[in-house]
């Protein structure tokens, strides 16, 4: 048997030897199994329900010899968001790391995992000076990375040979400053990080949402879209032997949140009103209500990039400057 990532039952995680013992009954035992994995097992592949651990075969799914012979479709028993939340990061709390940024989804997840935490920005970015401050107002394990604009350049590289849409601009910076996440990680011998994807796109995160016509669908869309980010993160971060973990995204989660009224997660011009309601009650209401700037933005990895592109001939298309150097790591 083996195993990527860890697997629980009814809210018990299981140790590798629990799970041996429950494949004796068959690979159809794992049907309602949840967490975050990739299980091989003989000629048995098994990913977990939302496929947040890479794998050979669609999430959710236990397949012999090519060939699906059960659902992975965990149906643990109706909770509180604020139960989901914490019994979500409970589970993957006893090792690894947590990317911060300082807002309010990775700062509810490091009270609760009280995990070393990583934040990333170039020296002076607002990341860097909002995690500082809500560490210590926390009293957080806080390690900084403060990237050089010739080690973004170099991250940028490497990140552009593996993500699906190198050339695009949104998604080359998300994975850079993911990268150096990952490479902390790697540097400080964890594999599991702890992040907070998914807040967004569950509990209405994005400012566009304040104005959308039909808030329902649109949120039901971009959380479709998870699956391909998923994909560009965790092939960042194994580059670097690890992957990132996503309490937001445990079935728990998903579900107490897919069940609060689309309008009533974004409230009276509250964006993620119902994760701030619970988030204030374990960590200070100003983290707990603060706005902040995309990862990308906040952390001054976007702006590096611009400069990167100016400086290698591309005044104005940073998409031209990725496409150049997505040649020659392809070797088109």
């Amino acid at each position: 048997m083996n195993l990527k990532g860890w697997i629980e039952r009814d809210g018990v995680r299981l140790s590798p030897a629990d799970v041996e013992r429950m494949l004796k009954d068959g690979p159809e035992a794992l049907a309602p199994c949840g967490g975050e994995f990739l299980l091989t097992y003989g000629d048995c592949i098994a990913r977990d329900a939302l496929g947040i651990v890479p794998g050979p075969v669609p999430p959710g799914t236990v397949c012999s010899g090519g060939r699906e012979i059960a659902r992975v479709a965990p149906d643990p028993a109706p909770c509180t968001l604020e139960e989901a939340i914490v019994t979500a990061v409970g589970l993957r709390s006893d090792e690894g790391a947590v990317a911060f940024s300082g807002g309010v989804d990775s700062a509810l997840v490091a009270h609760l995992a009280r995990l070393p935490c990583v934040a990333v920005g170039l020296q002076g970015s607002h990341d860097l000076e909002r995690a500082e401050k809500a560490a210590r107002m926390m009293g957080l394990d806080l390690a900084i990375v403060t990237p050089t604009e010739d080690e973004v350049a170099e991250a940028l590289a490497r990140v552009v040979r593996v993500i699906p849409d190198p050339t695009n601009p949104l998604e080359a910076s998300i994975a850079t400053t993911l990268s150096f996440v990952a490479a902390w990680a790697e540097e400080n011998g964890h594999t599991r990080i702890l992040a907070g994807q998914g807040a967004d796109e569950l509990f209405g995160g994005y400012a566009r949402y304040l104005t959308s016509p039909d808030l329902a669908a649109e949120l039901e869309r971009d959380f479709a879209d998870l699956a391909r980010q998923r994909t560009r993160d965790q092939v960042v971060a194994a580059l670097h032997g690890a992957y990132f973990s996503m309490p937001y995204l445990d079935v728990r989660v998903v579900r107490a949140a897919q069940a609060i009224p689309a309008a009533e997660r974004v409230r009276g011009g509250v964006r993620k009103h119902p994760l701030r309601e619970v988030a204030k009650r374990h960590i200070p209401a100003e983290i707990a209500t603060a706005e902040k700037k995309a990862m990308q933005y906040g952390s001054g990895i976007w702006r590096a990039m611009q400069r990167l592109a100016r400086d290698n001939g591309y005044k104005k298309s940073v998409q031209g400057y990725l496409t150049e150097i997505s040649r020659a790591e392809h070797d088109y």
